[in-house]
């Protein structure tokens, strides 16, 4: 199956106040069209930065990105764009205040001139299951999960190729979480999408993915099947150190 995304030798570097820090150290790896995989890691591992590298938020200094065969940089064309979309980490943060649901949907449409808004906006909403009344709604009247079913249908609403989640989960309650993770689940097998999901909960990622890579400072340590990830099968002792914490972390909730 060809690949998707395929990212080469990325190294990305940040400077500040006259000292450079390392944040990605020279990573690689690919994913199949239509695959969903997996970017998991301590805080400070570089796992949001590779993302962001993906997405074109971030310039990498260093190697090769290369989305559904076009090779990409950090400046992008409106068509180049439209082959991803991101959903942020905190759904509060990303929608903006005084929009309400129905003006954050519409907002991309208008964008790049797509038709037919209202028949689309409907429609997103009912596949994320957000009822009509949810449409005039500003964020600070929906829940948590509401609020990121909201996140993930104006991801959706342009029909991207590939999505990319930053902790999509992580600002939610546990009983939202795994409602949001089957919904991503349900959406990913619809659309045929191709996905990275970064987190830090190797629980949540072994739930979606196929396939993880497990970074530490800013390096790929391994890749691994998700069957692999949830019997604790892995061939790096960080790896296994990463599995045993979060049991212990589990058992003691």
């Amino acid at each position: 199956m060809a690949d998707m995304i395929k990212v080469s030798g990325l190294s990305v570097t940040f400077t500040s106040a006259g000292r450079s820090f390392r944040a990605v150290d020279g990573v690689s790896f690919s994913v199949a069209k239509g695959e969903s995989f997996g970017i998991v890691g301590e805080s400070g591992s570089g796992k949001s930065t590779i993302l962001k590298a993906v997405a074109g938020l971030v310039k990498f200094q260093a190697g090769a990105l290369e989305l559904n065969g076009q090779a990409m940089g950090f400046a992008r064309s409106r068509k180049e764009r439209q082959l991803l979309q991101y959903v942020f980490q905190d759904p509060y943060g990303s929608l903006h205040p005084r929009q309400t649901v129905d003006e954050a949907l519409r907002e991309p449409l208008a964008i790049q001139g797509i038709a037919g808004a209202e028949a689309k906006i409907a429609a997103a909403l009912a596949e994320v299951g957000l009822e009509p009344k949810h449409r005039f709604r500003f964020p600070h009247q929906l829940s948590g999960g509401q609020r990121q079913r909201v996140a993930i249908a104006r991801a959706l609403i342009l029909h991207p190729p590939i999505l990319l989640l930053d902790e999509p989960t992580s600002a939610l309650d546990v009983s939202v979480q795994a409602e949001i993770l089957n919904l991503l689940a349900r959406l990913r097998a619809a659309h045929g999408t191709t996905s990275i999901l970064v987190s830090h909960d190797l629980a949540v990622v072994a739930h979606v993915c196929e396939r993880v890579a497990v970074m530490k400072d800013g390096r790929l340590v391994e890749i691994l099947g998700a069957d692999a990830l949830r019997a604790g099968v892995a061939e790096q002792a960080y790896t296994r150190q990463l599995v045993a914490a979060s049991r212990g972390y589990a058992r003691g909730a």
